[in-house]
């Protein structure tokens, strides 16, 4: 078989069967077959991965932080499921980052964002006022994923 015309059948089976598509990948890098194989989606794919590491800390980090600030400022409404889910956004954090550390610059250089947006959403969630929870966050970096820290 062609190798021009193997990789271009790879590409249809892009489109139709992901699955399929990643086992025969896998294949033929197995086999050192690189000339067979549809880089341009691999290459896509390999980018999505990093992509979907970061969105997942970036989203487990907001809401980490919304229920810290739910817990911080709203003490009489504080539950187990708070405390659960902030334990549970910890551990997740900490699972990509034990795959991932270079993740951990992510994570720092994203924090002040992500806590702008946990903000918003501990205020729309609990209909207190925006101005109720501090511009600056209240905690410190390292306290945030401490396991059982709790402000």
């Amino acid at each position: 078989m062609n190798p021009n015309k193997s990789a271009q059948e790879l590409a249809k089976l892009y489109d139709i069967d992901f699955a399929q598509w990643i086992d025969k990948t896998v294949q033929l890098l197995e086999e050192k077959r690189f000339a067979d194989i549809d880089l341009k989606n691999l290459i896509e794919e390999i980018e999505s991965l990093g992509k979907r590491d970061k969105r997942e800390i970036q989203n487990r980090l907001i809401v980490l932080l919304m229920h810290l600030l739910k817990y911080a400022y709203q003490p009489e409404k504080r539950s187990t499921s708070w405390i659960s889910t902030i334990n549970e956004q910890r551990r997740q954090i900490v699972l990509v980052l034990q795959d991932s550390p270079s993740l951990k610059n992510y994570l720092n250089q994203n924090f002040a964002d992500c806590y702008a947006k946990a903000r918003r959403e501990a205020s729309d969630e609990t209909g207190l006022s925006i101005a109720v929870f501090p511009e600056e966050y209240p905690f410190a970096e390292v306290d945030v994923l401490t396991e059982g820290w709790l402000p």
